[in-house]
C-alpha cells in the first residue's frame, strides 16, 4: 500500500484516498472478527465453564465496559496530541486478549481476556474513524460507511468462522486468529506512516474549515447530542439482544442446532455490514438527519413482529432489522462530528464509547430479564425500543442551519488561519 499517493498533494484539493479507507476498513473487519469469536463461543463456553445468562452477560459487560469508559479518554487525547501509530499498538491489546481467551482456565481469565479485548478497541476506534475524516476527501458519509462497514463485515465473519472452526478444534484454536492481529498490526504501521505524513496536514484544515462556519447555539448543540445518545441507547441495546442473545433465543425457541443458531446470526449481521454502507452513502445525498429518522423508527414494525413469528419468518425479519437499523450509525457520527468540528477525535470516541457501553450495559440487563423471566419475553421487550427514535425530530438541520449562519467572507488558508468577521454570540 502506498503511503505516499494517496489522493493527497495539496489539502485544499485533497481528493478521497481510497487507499487509506480500504486499509482502515479491512483492519477494522480484522478487530472486529477477533472481538466477535467473543459472543459466538458463549454457548460453548457456558458449557465448558457452567455459566449461566447473567454471568454471559458480565462477560459482555466487561468486555464492552473497558471500552466505552477508555474511548472517549482518548479521542479526547488524539485530539490534542495525535499518535500516528497508536493504531498498531491498540491491535497488540487484542492479539493479547485472544491469546488469553484461547488458554484460559476459569471464568475469572476469560474477564481478563475481555477486558484486554476491549482495550484493543478502545484505541481502534476512536483513532481509525479519525483517519476515515482525514481520508474521505469532503465525502465524509462515505468514507464513515467503509470503515464501519469493515466491522461488520469481520463480526459478520466471526460467528461463521467460530461454527466451522472453533466449535470444531475447540477453544484453543481461537489463538489462530492471532495471525489476523499480526497482518492488521502490519497494516496499521503503513497508516501510521499516511497519518504522520499528510493526515495530520488535512485534519489542521478540516478543523479550520469548521472553524469558519458559524456554529449552533451551545444549547442547541447540547440538545442535539443528548438525542443522538438517546438514538443510541435504542440501536444499541436492541442490537444487544441480538447479538448476545439471538443464539439462544432460536436454540429456545425452534430447538435448532448450536451451528445452525450461528448461521442464522451471521445472516443478520450480513445484514447489518449492507445496512452500514448504505446509509453513510444516503446520508452524504440526502442529509443526516433523513436517514437518521428513517433508520431508528423505521425498523419498529419488524421488531414487534419478530417474537410472533415461525423459524422461517424470524430469520426473513432479521435481514431488514439488520439491515435499517444499522443504516444510523455512519450518519449519527458524521452527523455529531458536523456538531463539533474540532472534536472529531472525542465525538468518535464517546459515540464508539459510547455504543459499546451500552452494548455492554443491555447484555447485562437483558441477560437478568431472560434469567428471571425467559429469553422469549426479553425480545418482546426489546421490540419497543426503537419507539425512541421519535426523538430524532429534534434534530436541527445542518444543512440547512449552515447555510443560514456561514460567516460571510470566511477564508481559510493552507496553514489552517481563519479570516472571517466576528462570530455569533453563543447561548
Amino acid at each position: 500500500m502506498s503511503t505516499t499517493n494517496a489522493g493527497d498533494g495539496d489539502p485544499t484539493t485533497a481528493k478521497t484516498a481510497f487507499p487509506i479507507l480500504a486499509a482502515i476498513s479491512v483492519c477494522h473487519l480484522l478487530n472486529d472478527m477477533m472481538q466477535s469469536l467473543l459472543p459466538a463461543i458463549y454457548p460453548m463456553l457456558k458449557s465448558n465453564y457452567g455459566l449461566d445468562f447473567g454471568q454471559i452477560g458480565i462477560l459482555t459487560f466487561t468486555f464492552q465496559f473497558t471500552a466505552s469508559v477508555l474511548q472517549p479518554l482518548i479521542g479526547f487525547y488524539i485530539d490534542r496530541k495525535p499518535k500516528p501509530y497508536s493504531l498498531a499498538a491498540g491491535m497488540g491489546f487484542t492479539l493479547s486478549g485472544l491469546l488469553l481467551l484461547a488458554y484460559a482456565h476459569n471464568y475469572a481469565v476469560l474477564l481478563l481476556a475481555a477486558a484486554l479485548v476491549g482495550a484493543g478497541s478502545s484505541v481502534f476506534h476512536p483513532e481509525s474513524s479519525r483517519v476515515a475524516r482525514m481520508a474521505a476527501g469532503g465525502r465524509h458519509g462515505l468514507a464513515q460507511s467503509l470503515f464501519q462497514v469493515g466491522g461488520n463485515a469481520g463480526s459478520a465473519i466471526g460467528p461463521l468462522l467460530a461454527a466451522f472452526i472453533v466449535l470444531r478444534y475447540g477453544q484453543s484454536s481461537v489463538a489462530w486468529f492471532s495471525l489476523a492481529a499480526l497482518l492488521g498490526i502490519f497494516l496499521l504501521i503503513h497508516v501510521g506512516h499516511w497519518y504522520k505524513g499528510h493526515g495530520l496536514a488535512r485534519m489542521k484544515l478540516h478543523a479550520a474549515k469548521g472553524r469558519a462556519q458559524a456554529a449552533l447555539p451551545r444549547t442547541r448543540v447540547t440538545l442535539a447530542i443528548a438525542v443522538l445518545i438517546a438514538l443510541i441507547f435504542s440501536k444499541f441495546f436492541y442490537m444487544a439482544s441480538m447479538t448476545s442473545y439471538y443464539t439462544f433465543y432460536l436454540i429456545d425457541q425452534f430447538q435448532v442446532s448450536v451451528r445452525s443458531a450461528q448461521v442464522h446470526l451471521f445472516v443478520f449481521l450480513a445484514a447489518v455490514a449492507i445496512g452500514t454502507i448504505t446509509g453513510g452513502s444516503l446520508g452524504d445525498r440526502f442529509g443526516r438527519k433523513a436517514v437518521i429518522w428513517g433508520s431508528i423508527l423505521g425498523v419498529l414494525p419488524f421488531t414487534l413482529l419478530l417474537p410472533h413469528a415461525n423459524l422461517f419468518w424470524t430469520g426473513v425479519l432479521s435481514l431488514p432489522i439488520g439491515f435499517i437499523l444499522a443504516s444510523a450509525f455512519p450518519a449519527i457520527v458524521v452527523y455529531a462530528q458536523e456538531l463539533m468540528p474540532a472534536r472529531v477525535g472525542t465525538v468518535a470516541g464517546l459515540f464508539f464509547g459510547f455504543a459499546f457501553g451500552l452494548g455492554g450495559i443491555g447484555a447485562a440487563v437483558l441477560g437478568q430479564i431472560a434469567d428471571a423471566t425467559s429469553i422469549r419475553f426479553m425480545f418482546h421487550v426489546c421490540a419497543f425500543l426503537p419507539v425512541i427514535g421519535l426523538l430524532a425530530g429534534f434534530l436541527p438541520d445542518l444543512e440547512t442551519e449552515s447555510r443560514r449562519r456561514r460567516l460571510p467572507a470566511a477564508a481559510v488558508d493552507i496553514t489552517g488561519n481563519v479570516e472571517a468577521g466576528p462570530a455569533p454570540t453563543r447561548k
